[in-house]
């Protein structure tokens, strides 16, 4: 359903909508703010990559917050900046066009990270070793939220969580299951142990393919370096936890 909605938007659009940028829609969204894209003024936004427009467009303040961690733009101001940007009250004293909408629905839908996009972020993120990563996460090391009713701590909130997903996703005995984005093995390890599941593990880093192999070593769990859309086979279910 969602694919025919994007079809009849895109049809839509090449014929009625003079399609604006996610730079052109960010650029004038927070000049309602009076800031400026690479202006001159110490509030003033200076991107150092261009991903950075449709990151925003996609994730809102979650994708201006997160894009800033990540070096993606800077300021010399950034207390005057967010400030500027709750006073402006962007979300009611903007008024999106048609245009606007689509360039929103691209950046939200279409997933735009190319290859060596996803190398980049491996190299820059799970490449820095295992020690750091070992000392913040539980001792499944894995790195996205737990599920957290009825759970006292991190460990009982990521088991409960790969619970719920097994269980969700009615795993049997003897079935063949691909985890996209394995991260250090948690998943496919707890999946194979706890319902005897087959499963093929991929993930872009080294670094975790070598620890996820030593994690499920004597199960039946297969760890690969592999980008996923590499994969040509077939399988009972597919997981991906927490990678787009």
């Amino acid at each position: 359903m969602r694919r025919l909605f994007i079809i009849f938007l895109f049809l839509l659009s090449s014929n009625q909508i003079e399609a604006s940028s996610s730079k052109d829609i960010v650029e004038e969204l927070v000049s309602i703010a009076d800031i400026k894209i690479n202006g001159d003024r110490s509030l003033d936004i200076q991107v150092h990559d261009e991903a950075f427009y449709d990151r925003v467009l996609r994730d809102q303040s979650l994708g201006l917050g997160e894009s800033y961690v990540e070096n993606a733009w800077d300021t010399e101001a950034l207390d005057v900046l967010i400030y500027q940007i709750l006073r402006a009250d962007l979300e009611n004293n903007f008024n999106p066009t048609w245009s606007h909408i689509w360039a929103y629905l691209k950046a939200k839908f279409f997933n735009r990270q190319d290859r060596s996009g996803s190398m980049r972020v491996i190299n820059e993120h799970y490449q820095l070793g295992n020690d750091l990563y070992q000392n913040m996460l539980d001792p499944l090391m894995t790195y996205s939220c737990g599920y957290w009713k009825n759970a006292k701590n991190l460990n009982e909130a990521q088991v409960a969580k790969y619970d719920l997903i097994a269980r969700k996703l009615g795993f049997e005995k003897g079935m063949r299951v691909l985890d996209i984005g394995c991260g250090w093995g948690g998943f496919a390890k707890y999946a194979s142990e706890e319902y005897g599941v087959d499963v093929v593990a991929i993930t872009l880093s080294e670094n975790q393919a070598a620890y996820a192999k030593e994690v499920c070593k004597g199960l039946p769990v297969e760890i690969r370096v592999q980008d996923y859309r590499d994969l040509n086979e077939k399988f009972d279910r597919i997981v991906e936890i927490g990678m787009f």
